[in-house]
């Protein structure tokens, strides 16, 4: 056990001990000799300023209990594994198009870390280009339009904006009460309720421009409303369920299927044949279509009858292309 985890260890075994802490329970839990415990203890009482009490019958240690609830370990104290992964989440940030927005802030959080990795490792550079994340599909965003958007959300204020819709280039006034930022799909959305609408509206980050937060109070709208109205049915511009799909997958594409999160209430089995039968909920079907399609002959909408009629217009359109 490195050092630094043996000490935060050691501060919480003592900071929550009603009675002294035995020597040898110590040695134990810090899997370290008895020499070391000393030193660790030794330590935090004379270099971190810990209210450490020491007992001679049994051999142990304790906290002063006057002093033991505003003791509080000074600066970062992270594992090696925690610092680790906080590396990992950072090139993660750093490579999804995120950290273009959030880089600069998170900068001093990314060089703190290298400084205690570093301690940890007698100076050691820890080779972070080896977390490897690869992004795809990822919009371009408007740095100010997400900063916007994420203050608006965080300080729940009314956001006003640009926005161009996607599907027919119109462009729109609107003005809303960011609720939250989702995403999805290596993209972001800002879920909000549409003053003009009177309802919840999801809109892409990368189609909104000219956003301008106002000091007027948004609405809050309850998390299960939200939930209800956008993450109820399949894709990110879902709404609220108007049926549900039914999808065979061959059994050569049923374990891919099978270990796939399509949707929170999706209900898929194992046929006895070895294919695999998936049930999930939509509102809209072109999402949902997309990603059915992308299987190949590998999956078969077999419900309702409205949406397989859909997916045999889409697979002619496409073989027209091809002049079949």
């Amino acid at each position: 056990m490195e050092r630094y985890e043996r000490i935060n260890l050691l501060h919480r075994r003592l900071s929550q001990a009603r009675v002294p802490v035995s020597l040898q329970r110590l040695i134990e839990d810090l899997q370290c000799s008895r020499a070391t415990v000393y030193r660790d203890v030794a330590f935090l009482r004379d270099y971190l300023g810990a209210p450490v009490e020491t007992s001679d019958d049994p051999p142990g240690f304790r906290y002063d209990m006057a002093e033991a609830e505003r003791f509080e370990l000074p600066g970062l104290w992270l594992s090696p594994d925690e610092l680790h992964a906080l590396l990992a989440t950072h090139q993660l940030l750093d490579r999804s198009g995120t950290g273009g927005f959030l880089g600069d802030a998170l900068e001093p959080i990314r060089e703190r870390i290298d400084q205690l990795l570093a301690e940890q490792a007698g100076g050691k550079r820890w080779p972070v280009e080896r977390v490897r994340v690869i992004s795809s599909g990822t919009r371009s965003l408007d740095q100010a339009a997400f900063r916007a958007a994420a203050g608006a959300v965080l300080q729940r204020r009314r956001l006003s904006f640009r926005y161009r819709a996607r599907s027919t280039g119109a462009t729109t006034q609107r003005t809303v009460s960011p609720q939250r930022l989702t995403h999805y799909r290596n993209n972001w959305y800002l879920d909000a309720f549409d003053h003009e609408r009177q309802a919840l509206r999801s809109f892409s980050l990368d189609r909104i421009d000219q956003a301008r937060p106002f000091d007027e109070a948004a609405i809050d709208v309850p998390e299960a409303e939200l939930d209800q109205h956008l993450a109820s049915s399949y894709g990110i511009f879902s709404g609220p369920p108007k049926a549900w799909a039914t999808v065979v997958f061959s059994a050569d594409a049923a374990r891919w299927a099978a270990e796939e999160r399509w949707h929170s209430q999706q209900q898929g089995r194992f046929l006895p044949d070895g294919r695999y039968e998936l049930r999930l909920p939509y509102s809209s079907s072109r999402e949902l279509l997309m990603d059915v399609l992308r299987y190949g002959p590998d999956a078969t909408v077999v419900e309702p009858v409205s949406l397989r009629a859909e997916a045999q217009i889409r697979l002619r359109l496409a073989l027209g292309n091809y002049g079949g």
